[in-house]
């Protein structure tokens, strides 16, 4: 199957990500409106992190996905500067559109019993655009709160 649709929403979706959330400025890295909140770095970082839980819950790994989210959680807490959870999330981004790419010929293939449980394999590109599209949205009331502007993501 032509992974090309799909590549191309998940450019899209970073792209929008990438242009939201821009006005982000290295000191906003531990900001969070309350205790036990993902700080900014920290949404970056979990967005990063989920995008390689759904790429390794289709492709890598055979029992589907890892279902430890305390540890997920903690590994993007782990994360306080900005410019290295926007790092993750480049690679994460890469990532992704290099396995729709190598994995093209089992995007048909159902995911294992579970999250997304019978969904064909490409079902994942959906899931990271919305779960992407929920943290954008989170992190545009976090910059208003920090009396940041977000860019409009589709201009």
């Amino acid at each position: 199957m032509d992974p090309a649709p799909f590549l191309g929403e998940l450019a899209a979706t970073q792209r929008f990500f990438t242009t939201a959330t821009a006005c982000f400025l290295p000191v906003d890295a531990g900001f969070a409106p309350r205790p036990g909140m993902f700080s900014v770095a920290g949404q970056f970082a979990h967005v990063a992190r989920t995008i390689d839980w759904f790429i390794e819950g289709a492709f890598v790994r055979s029992d589907g996905f890892d279902m430890d989210f305390a540890r997920h959680n903690a590994e993007a807490c782990a994360v306080a500067e900005l410019a290295a959870a926007r790092a993750w999330l480049e690679r994460a981004f890469a990532d992704a559109s290099a396995a729709f790419t190598a994995h093209a010929a089992r995007l048909h293939e159902p995911l294992p019993p579970g999250i997304l449980g019978g969904l064909p394999r490409l079902a994942v590109a959906g899931a990271i655009v919305d779960h992407t599209s929920h943290h954008r949205g989170s992190l545009a009331v976090y910059a208003r709160l920090l009396g940041r502007e977000p860019a409009m993501p589709y201009a």
